[in-house]
């Protein structure tokens, strides 16, 4: 990643995104590549302009923000999703966790702190709102480690599966796979394929 941070905005506010995008237009890092009004929009712009980081918006007409970042991430796994939600939606954190986002801010969160969150999620790190402290951290000790996706490609990989098996029944890349391979090796602290799927199993997070 160079010096410069690009980002998607995506909200159905106009006011928002124009809010959004005067304040990130401040910051001599960070440059607003596009700007999409549903989750449909946000996942093409994605896949067409291929930014550091999504601001993603939880409630969108048609296709949700959650939704939209599981397509994101899937699309395109290389982009950060940044979910960007009011304080009484803190409830969609479970499902913002198992989404795959990367960070989580309150839209009344104030400038510095929303840029922070860009740098770190743009960084690979994970930015969570202080506001959204509590109910994340409850969020994971509810929540299962890996994504409803990661532990569907576990589950394939331990019925002995290559990631060439993997991509072609799930009808994405095999670079797409990959990733997802990390990620889980990452989150299990496994060393090996075989070892994750030891875990998963002994967890009962796969059958």
């Amino acid at each position: 990643m160079t010096d410069e941070i690009t980002c998607l905005i995506a909200d159905d506010h106009e006011v928002v995104r124009e809010g959004l995008r005067i304040a990130l237009s401040r910051s001599p890092r960070i440059r607003v590549v596009g700007e999409a009004a549903d989750g449909a929009t946000a996942v093409a712009m994605t896949e067409r302009r291929r930014p550091d980081v999504v601001i993603m918006d939880l409630r969108m007409p048609d296709m949700d923000g959650l939704e939209a970042t599981e397509l994101v991430l899937e699309k395109v796994p290389e982009t950060a999703v940044l979910i960007f939600t009011a304080y009484g939606e803190r409830s969609l954190l479970q499902r913002g966790l198992e989404s795959g986002a990367r960070g989580y801010i309150l839209k009344e969160a104030p400038h510095e702190m929303l840029v922070r969150a860009i740098e770190k999620v743009a960084a690979g790190e994970t930015y969570v709102d202080p506001g959204l402290m509590a109910e994340f951290v409850a969020g994971r000790q509810q929540a299962e480690i890996l994504t409803p996706r990661e532990r569907e490609i576990l589950q394939l990989l331990a019925d002995g599966m290559s990631n060439a098996d993997v991509a072609e029944k799930l009808f994405i890349s095999q670079e797409t796979v990959k990733s997802h391979v990390r990620h889980i090796l990452a989150k299990l602290e496994a060393d090996t394929r075989t070892q994750a799927v030891a875990i998963a199993l002994r967890e009962a997070m796969i059958d």
